[in-house]
Order: C-alpha cells, then structure tokens, then sequence
C-alpha cells in the first residue's frame, strides 16, 4: 500500500479477476495467483470531492509549473503515483481540443456531433497521456531502461518520453506492419528498434521474456500506471464538456486499454461527485480485427479466442488485446456497444472526417464508421450527445491517405468512390485550372 503525501489518498495495485493486492509487481504486470492484469485502486479521503476539485484544476490552467501544464498531472490527484508529483517528465501532453463536426453529424445522420482529438499530443497520439504517466514512474523507481512492443504509436510516445528523461528504450515492432510516420519516430527520438519477423502478439511475447531477464520498465498498456494516466482524457473531456455528461463516447478497439482508461476515470468520477451518471461507452473494432466482437457474439464474453489480426488501420491490428477483460467491464458497467466495421466503412468515415477540416489515422475513423452502424441500429439517437475519441494524427500514416484518394487503396469498394479526392493532372495553362475549378464550384 501506498500513500500520497500531497493528497492522502492511499492507492493499492489489484487482481482484476481474483482481487489479490500485490505489494510489488512481477515484471510483465501480471497476478501471481492467476496471471491476470493488475488495477490501481484508491481509498479516496472524504476531503477529495467534486466542486472544490474542479475550481482548483480549472486555476491550475493559469500556473507556469510544468505539471500544471500538463493535461495530465494537472489532474494529478486522482493520479496520486509519485511521490514527486510536481516532478514529472513531461512533454506537455494532453490539452487536446474538442471540435464541432457538422458534416460528419449529418453523414450519420446525428443533429450533432464532437470529436475530442488525441491526436493532437506531442507525438501525434493518444498514448503521450499514458506514457507520461509510465516513463515517470520508471524514472522515480532507478529504472535505466524501458521497452515496449508496439504497431507504431507506443513506440513513438515512449522514445521520445525515454529521451526526455534521458533513459534508453527498446522497441520491438512487427516486420511490415507498421505505418512509416510512425516507425521514423521512434527512430528520430533514440530507441532501440528491433523489427521482429512476427506479428504485434509475437512481440509481446518475445518481450514479456527480455523484461524477465534484464531489469527493464515494461510500458505497454498492460502497466496499470500507464492506465492511469490515460484516464486523464475523460477527465480533461469533462472539464471541456462543462461538466455535462455526454450520452455516449465511442473509442477504437485495439489493445483495448483506452476504452478500459476512459470507463475507470467516468466510475471514479462518479464516485467522486464530479458527476452523476456514466455515459454509454462503446467500442469499435476492424472486421478483421475483432475478436472482442467475436467473444461477444459467440460467447457472451467469458472467453476470448484470439484471431490472426490484418487491417489496414494498423493501431488496431490487434489479434490478443490484453486489456479485454477491463475492457468487457467497462461495456458492462456503461451498457455500451462492441461492433465492427469494415476497410470500406473506415476509408469512407475517415475521408468524412477530413471534410470537416480534422485528419486522423485509419484507426480513429473507426469510431465514425462505428457510429453510423449504432445510429441505423438504434442504439444512438439522432439527438444523443455523441464524442468519438480521434485516437492518432492523420500524419502517422499519410500513405493510407493518399493511396485511398488515388483509388488504389481499396478500389474494390463502390461506396468510397464519391469521397476520394485524387489529384488532377493538367497542362500548365489557366484554362485547363479553370475549367476543372468549375466542376467543383458549388451554385450560388
């Protein structure tokens, strides 16, 4: 068990399964009774509560203490981690913006519709507010090194976050199965980047047995403290939101440890009187990515089986998701949704977002493609108050963007056809601008 001076709040890691504690983790964050992840868990003091929290984390705003700038440890006492909390190494990550998307609303058939964009943290995705989280706790704790397996944006926040605290880091990524935006990251900031012939699974497993041989941090999402810090995304939404409880917040499914993030950070508001009710989280997969769908609908989620993961959204090219027991939970604590799309339906959405003035990767347009499915359904309502979690910057992987307004992405799907944009070649006189200026040209 341990304390936090700053706020007395006392935080205990737990079995998620058997609700073992565990005073000192093993290296790959597993339980020592039955191998499932662990939790953090807290036994807040009756002094930590809603109002005088949220004016004192709104004051923060204004300070010049790094942390303070930091959309993460702004929020730091409902992420009492550190026993230097004012100490972290940060990157100024999170303070992403929520923005209006009225073409996209009206595509899937909503009144309205916002989108709170993750890929707008320092490296381009939502990870930073996890690794932040992680990469401190590891410097605090003597760690010289820290790794990670990764199909791109883990890598990425971890090198630069390692680089920042001046420690090394490893990274073990899939041959060919990651976007390049993604992979020049992780070199530009310093890692150690090994290409192992295998697919995202396969790291992990080479990686849980190079941790248990040298003392090197693990940062996956497997880290309960990486968990943490994500949580802070559905705090930061809440301060934005005004504190009004959306209906539904709709994430991506991959390694599924956002969706488990954001649905500990809306229970432990609730307990905390910073809101009072929870809104329906759900979670969108690729087809050929899904088995959390699969579990669900073969088995009513009490086992999951894993698949040969392929997608061209390779932040969700993931066939063994760790975290889908926390994240089963956190569908069945909110009553959300679990379904797929399809390659077609994330090329279209993604193109859909664009239009609206807001690029992201394949991944994040999952959620778009996911909403239209609920709202046919009947499952969202055209007047339901609706954010979807833009998980990654359209620059982590601009080949997908151009091969799919080229046509030469997915040029066997009719229904994406009316949202490519490819470029025009032309000769190099004004007339030949003009005329095609004005087939674009909408009437008066």
């Amino acid at each position: 068990m341990s304390v936090s001076a700053k706020s007395a709040t006392s935080f205990a890691l737990r079995c998620i399964q058997c609700q073992a504690e565990c005073e000192q983790p093993s290296p790959d964050f597993r339980c020592a009774a039955c191998r499932n992840l662990l939790q953090v868990v807290y036994q807040w003091p009756e002094a930590l509560r809603g109002q005088q929290l949220r004016k004192l984390w709104l004051e923060r705003r204004l300070s010049p203490i790094p942390a303070d700038q930091s959309g993460v440890w702004r929020f730091r006492e409902l992420l009492p981690i550190l026993s230097r909390p004012l100490d972290p190494v940060t990157l100024r990550e999170g303070n992403t913006p929520i923005y209006d998307l009225p073409r996209c609303a009206q595509a899937a058939g909503m009144r309205h519709l916002l989108a709170k964009h993750q890929g707008m943290n320092p490296t381009g995705s939502f990870k930073d507010t996890g690794m932040t989280a992680a990469i401190s706790l590891a410097r605090e704790r003597g760690f010289q090194w820290v790794a990670c397996a990764s199909t791109g944006n883990t890598s990425a926040s971890m090198a630069a976050y390692a680089a920042r605290a001046g420690m090394g880091s490893l990274v073990l990524i899939p041959e060919g199965k990651i976007a390049w935006g993604k992979l020049a990251q992780s070199l530009e900031y310093g890692a150690v980047t090994c290409q192992l012939r295998t697919d995202f699974d396969g790291c992990v497993r080479v990686l849980s047995e190079v941790v248990q041989r040298l003392p090197i941090y693990l940062v996956n999402s497997v880290n309960p403290f990486r968990v943490e810090g994500q949580k802070t995304i559905a705090l930061e939404m809440m301060e934005q939101l005004n504190w009004e409880v959306p209906d539904h917040v709709i994430v991506p499914g991959g390694n599924l440890a956002n969706s488990s993030a954001l649905g500990k950070a809306f229970l432990e508001m609730r307990e905390l009187g910073l809101i009072s009710r929870l809104p329906r989280i759900s979670i969108i997969q690729a087809e050929g990515a899904n088995p959390l769908v699969r579990s669900l609908r073969e088995n009513q989620g009490r086992e999951l089986q894993p698949v040969q993961a392929e997608t061209l959204a390779t932040a969700i090219r993931i066939g063994n998701p760790a975290s889908w027991k926390k994240a089963l939970a956190v569908l069945r604590a909110t009553e959300g949704a679990c379904i797929d799309v399809s390659e077609g339906e994330m090329a279209v959405a993604k193109a859909e977002i664009g239009s609206d003035g807001i690029g992201c990767e394949p991944a994040s347009a999952a959620t778009l493609a996911g909403l239209k499915r609920l709202v046919r359904d009947g499952f969202v309502g055209p007047e339901d108050r609706v954010v979807l979690i833009l998980t990654g910057h359209m620059l982590k992987d601009p080949e997908y963007t151009l091969l799919f307004h080229r046509g030469e992405l997915l040029a066997e799907y009719a229904e994406a056809q009316p949202s490519r944009r490819p470029p025009v070649l032309l000769d190099a006189n004004a007339d030949s601008v003009l005329r095609v200026l004005e087939t674009h040209r909408q009437p008066a």
